[in-house]
């Protein structure tokens, strides 16, 4: 839960600077929609990206020695897998508080850019 609970807080400031900029000078529905859209993507790449680390410092006591080449291959495949389970089993968990909290964020924005 706290896993989540950073990468929202973390992609927050992340995804409304990012729909300040795709939504400026436009109406309040594409300031609405440019919210939703950025907030949902910062927070999946923030809170996937978390998910990856906790994974891979886990599998760490198995790897090679670091900043080998045998390393790199495991620190890549270690990463991609750990993303496609967040993928898989981790988004759902958003479901139905996340996406709540995710469309009232989306609104205050849209408001507040008027």
């Amino acid at each position: 839960m706290l896993l989540y609970a950073l990468g929202g807080a973390l992609a927050f400031s992340v995804g409304l600077t990012f729909a300040a900029l795709v939504s400026r000078g436009r109406h309040w529905e594409t300031a609405l929609a440019a919210a939703f859209v950025c907030l949902l993507g910062a927070t999946l790449a923030f809170t996937g990206g978390l998910f990856a680390l906790q994974y891979r410092s886990y599998y760490a006591e198995w790897h090679e020695p670091a900043f080998t080449r045998t390393w790199a291959s495991e620190f890549a495949f270690t990463v991609l897998a750990a993303l496609y389970q967040f993928v898989v089993l981790g988004v759902r968990l958003y479901f139905p508080f996340g996406f709540a909290v995710l469309a009232a964020a989306s609104i205050w924005f849209a408001r507040r850019r008027r």
